[in-house]
């Protein structure tokens, strides 16, 4: 079965989607699922912190969806990666026994990277620079994590004209993240989030066929939804791009990596 690896509910600060709804829409698709509620222990100290904690209680999110766990669904994190958040992270993961551990960068210097504060002062060369090199890092700090979340998130919200991550402008230090991955057996997630714009589509290839050369096997396939209708979302042509580079699928239980079919 594959799986859409990637997915908020209502345990994350920023979804309302219900939990019912997510399974059902995966269901629909013949998709397994993973919930991957958001822990960004360092979000409270950014500037934009009002309502949104982007933390909640392991335990109690482990016991509300314990009945739901099973063959097509699994339950997990994805923990926001700072140079302060380490002990705070792994803290936090001992309170349930996680499928799936993402770690991604949303915060860099307490400034979240959604809002035009982080790319203010910064020229497009040092604002990805700066993304990549902490990301490496993070890696080689954080190896308890099973994958590395959207490689391309800065690719969202960058405030420039032209916000796609071109390989060839910074290929040193994206090699560096992939290097980071393949040295601490970290996944690379393929966040299918953006795969329907061609250009990102363009641009993603050469990342993800640099990865396959310097020894990365495997990805795993994710949506990043907070919406029933986008769970599985351009997972065609995610698969499409796996088979081509010659990249395996695959998911977690139990922190254990599993061939996806």
């Amino acid at each position: 079965m594959i799986f859409d690896n990637h997915s908020h509910t209502t345990f994350s600060s920023d979804s309302e989607m219900e939990a019912e709804a997510a399974i059902e829409a995966a269901a629909r698709q013949g998709l397994g699922l993973v919930f991957t509620e958001h822990y960004d222990y360092d979000y409270i100290n950014t500037k934009h912190y009002k309502e949104m904690e982007f933390r909640f209680d392991a335990a109690g999110y482990w016991e509300k969806y314990l009945p739901y766990r099973g063959d097509s669904l699994r339950l997990g994190v994805e923990i926001g990666l700072s140079d302060i958040s380490g002990e705070a992270n792994r803290s936090f993961l001992q309170g349930a026994p996680f499928d799936l551990v993402i770690g991604s960068i949303h915060i860099i210097d307490m400034l979240d990277l959604y809002y035009p504060d982080f790319y203010a002062d910064k020229s497009k060369e040092e604002a990805f620079g700066r993304y990549l090199s902490v990301m490496a890092e993070m890696l080689r700090q954080n190896s308890y994590i099973d994958v590395l979340g959207h490689i391309d998130y800065i690719c969202r919200y960058a405030a420039y004209e032209d916000k796609e991550l071109v390989y060839g402008d910074f290929a040193g230090a994206v090699d560096e993240v992939l290097k980071a991955a393949i040295e601490n057996d970290v996944v690379m997630e393929l966040n299918t989030r953006r795969l329907g714009d061609s250009r990102a589509l363009q641009e993603l290839l050469p990342v993800y066929r640099r990865y396959r050369e310097l020894g990365g096997r495997y990805v795993t396939l994710g949506s990043d939804a907070h919406a029933a209708e986008n769970i599985g979302m351009n997972f065609r042509t995610a698969l499409e791009m796996a088979e081509e580079l010659q990249l395996q699928a695959v998911t977690f239980r139990e922190r254990k990596m599993e061939y996806c079919s």
